[in-house]
Parts: structure tokens; sequence; C-alpha cells
């Protein structure tokens, strides 16, 4: 007899409600799921080789696993590498190569596969070679990074993007369907709802839900909206890939002399709680590398910076940081200091324990005075010019060059003055 008292079965979250059926359900990855993608190639040959997909959350990669077991009938398995260990992995094998004696091969769906430490991946090769298990792993993180070379060779990485308009918006119109009504949103608040999702999908179906949950009587605009739900947070971890690539992109805009560029991706770093003084060292570091003495004040700019911020802390102290961005991003370039200390380093690791030419070298006791050190040292201040032309170089080892300066900024009267004592070096030669 049926518990009248108990309670109801909890519904769904939408965003299970509304899995895709079929991979031609997918939105955003036409890419891999159309006739001519990798996955859409796969499921026309009915095999399918072990692949690892990479992307953001929210794009599909839990859903695309579960489809294509059942489009190339695999006996599907799910584990997660945030909650399994070994003996959930033995657990797995041993039923997978149970269901292979009545011949039926499995799709083992490893989720934040990366989570797993080396040792435990190599732990899959073996049934991966044997074809015990078709492995479909799902990572957030480089793969490049994250996942044993060994493990790499014998999957496919697929790439996976973040969602676009179009496709949030699809997503959008499914949930209205299921609802059967329309959310209760002005065309910008609909907008503003799709760019909060910043790419995920199962963030936008959540925020969606709440709004179906909520009574709600006239359309809200987008300033209703922001004050009824929260805005997404941008996907950045400080020790991986983003963090690499954000500080990637500000360099490389700097360098470009792109102020407005390299000041979206310091805000990026910023709003997503990197850590102002990291921002701050990588700056300084871009001064002595890619300005140099084109403007000599670009280092003294970013060391006023930091002082500034600590001194004032965030939020106030950020605006320092952004004058400097600025400062650098408009400064005159050149990468000659930092190819001068290249070529110096590399002839001083090469050239050994060579001594410096007697001249040039003290003597302060009579034993170094007898022996020549400092014997016809000439003073360059005694000079007419300030400038002797005296060599200060090893004996046995010619002049180098390995500074030379760029015709920018200040570098470009550095490189008057070094051709003009070049001059006089060779005439009094």
């Amino acid at each position: 007899m049926a518990d009248l008292f108990a309670a109801p079965a909890p519904r769904p979250p939408l965003a299970d409600r509304l899995r895709p059926a079929t991979l031609s359900q997918v939105v955003g990855q036409d890419h891999l799921t159309g006739a001519d993608g990798a996955i859409g190639r796969m499921v026309a040959a009915g095999k399918l080789a072990s692949i690892i997909l990479w992307g953001p959350p929210g794009t599909g990669k839990t859903t695309i696993a579960r489809l294509l077991a059942d489009a190339v009938g695999l006996r599907f398995e799910s584990i997660s590498a945030v909650f399994s260990g070994v003996a959930d992995l033995r657990r797995v094998f041993a039923a997978a190569k149970d269901a292979a004696t009545l011949g039926q091969r499995t799709l083992l769906f490893v989720d934040e596969i990366h989570r797993f430490n080396r040792a435990q991946q190599d732990g899959f090769l073996p049934f991966v070679e044997d074809g015990t298990i078709t492995l479909v792993g799902a990572t957030t993180e480089n793969p490049s990074f994250e996942l044993n070379a060994a493990l790499l060779s014998r999957a496919q990485v697929l790439v996976l993007h973040r969602l676009d308009a179009v496709s949030l918006a699809q997503l959008l119109s499914r949930a209205e369907s299921a609802e059967k009504r329309n959310l209760p949103l002005a065309v910008d608040a609909r907008d503003a709802l799709i760019a909060s999702a910043d790419g995920d999908g199962r963030f936008l179906l959540n925020q969606a839900e709440t709004l179906f949950s909520v009574k709600i009587v006239d359309p809200l605009d987008a300033q209703a909206l922001a004050a009824l739900l929260h805005r997404r947070m941008p996907v950045y971890d400080k020790d991986r890939e983003g963090h690499y690539n954000l500080i990637s992109a500000l360099h490389k805009s700097l360098r470009g002399s792109d102020p407005n560029a390299a000041l979206y991706w310091l805000a990026r770093m910023l709003v997503a709680g990197e850590e102002p003084l990291y921002v701050l060292r990588r700056l300084v570091r871009f001064a002595s590398e890619d300005i140099g003495l084109a403007d000599p004040q670009a280092l003294v700019q970013c060391l006023s910076a930091k002082d500034a911020y600590d001194f004032l802390g965030s939020p106030e102290g950020e605006l320092a940081i952004v004058q400097a961005c600025l400062y650098l991003a408009t400064a005159p370039k050149s990468n000659a200091a930092y190819s001068a200390q290249k070529s110096a380093w590399q002839s001083a690791r090469d050239t050994g324990s060579l001594m410096p030419p007697l001249n040039i070298v003290n003597a302060p006791t009579k034993l170094m005075q007898n022996l020549g050190y400092g014997k016809d040292y000439k003073y360059d201040h005694d000079s007419d010019e300030g400038f002797s032309g005296a060599n200060y170089w090893p004996h046995g080892m010619p002049p180098a060059t390995f500074y030379t300066p760029v015709e920018r900024g200040f570098e470009a009267k550095i490189a008057e003055r070094i051709a003009y004592w070049d001059k006089l070096r060779t005439a009094r030669a």
C-alpha cells in the first residue's frame, strides 16, 4: 500500500531536466559534434577512441560523454577524481573486465581527471591499451600541464569552447519551453543575464531556475536583475593556466604598445582577485625587459607605483598600478638591455676565469706593483673628453658588443654617445 504521507520526490534541477538526449542537441560545440567534427566522425564510424574533453565549466563535457556511450553502444561508467581513490578504480576496472567477457565494452568517464596524481593516471594505461575501457576524461585544466605524457599519447584531446551568446540564448529558450512560460525579463535584462553567465550554460540555467521560482509581477530590467541575482565569478585560478594566460596577454599588450588592451587585461586580473603586488612585480620586470634605457623613467614609475600601493592599499592604490601600466604601454620600447644581459651572461660562462688586464687591476701591495698591477692605467678624467679609450678586456679575448641601443627614445642619444666614443677609440688606437 502506498504511503499517503510520504514526501513527494524532489524535482530534478532545471539543468538536469534539459540535458540533451542526442549529440545534435548539444549547443555551442558544433566543431566537435557536427558531421565534420571529431566526435561526429567517430560516431558515424561507430568506433570511439579514448579522448580528453578540455573546456571551461558548464560547456557540456559530462553530457557529451553520456551521449557518446549511447551513440556507439558502450556501457557507461562514471567516476569523479575528486571523490574516488584506488579502491574505486579497481572496482571499475574489474566490472569492465567482467562486462568485456560478455562482449560489452565500457566507456569510463572520469570527471576532473587532472585531480588524479601521476601514479593513478598511469593505472589507466593497461586497461586503455587492452581495450577493457574507452577512456573519456574531462578537465578544466590544460592537459599538457596536468596529465601524464603516456596517457596523453593514448588519447585525443578535444577542446570545448565557452558558450557564446547565441548558444546561451538557445538554452534560455529551451528552459522557457520546459517551464511553459517566459522569463520575467525585459530585453536588456535578458541580455544581461546571458552576459552574466560568462559562457557557463549550467550557471545560466541555475539562474533561470531561480527566476522561475520567484514571484515577479512586472518584468525586470537589467538593474533590477542585478539586484536580485549575483554575477558568476570569472574562471581564474591564481596558480594555474588562467593566471599565466592573462599575465601573458598583459605583457604582450604592453609590448605591443596598446594601452587599452593592456588596461583590460590588468583589470581582468585584479577584478578576478589577483594579488596586486604580483602584477606590480611583472610590470617592474617589463620595464627592464621591454623598455630599458629607451625610457629610464619606466622603471622609476613602476617602483613608485609599488610604493604608492604599499602606502594606500586597495582599492585606492590600484590607480597607481593603472598609471604604471599606461606609462609602460605608451613608452618607447627596447629589449637592448635584455638582449645584452643574455649575451654577456653567455660570454661569461664561455670564457671562464680570464683575468682582467693588469692596467685596470688595483695594486694595494708593493709586490703587486712590482708585478705590473695597475701599470699604465689611464685616468679617464685627465683627458679632454673624459675618455681615455683604454682596453678593458681580458688578455686573449677580443672586445665584444653585447649592448646595441635602438634608435628610439633615450637610447637614440645613447647610441650617439657610443658612436662618438667608438670614433675616439679608433683614432687613438
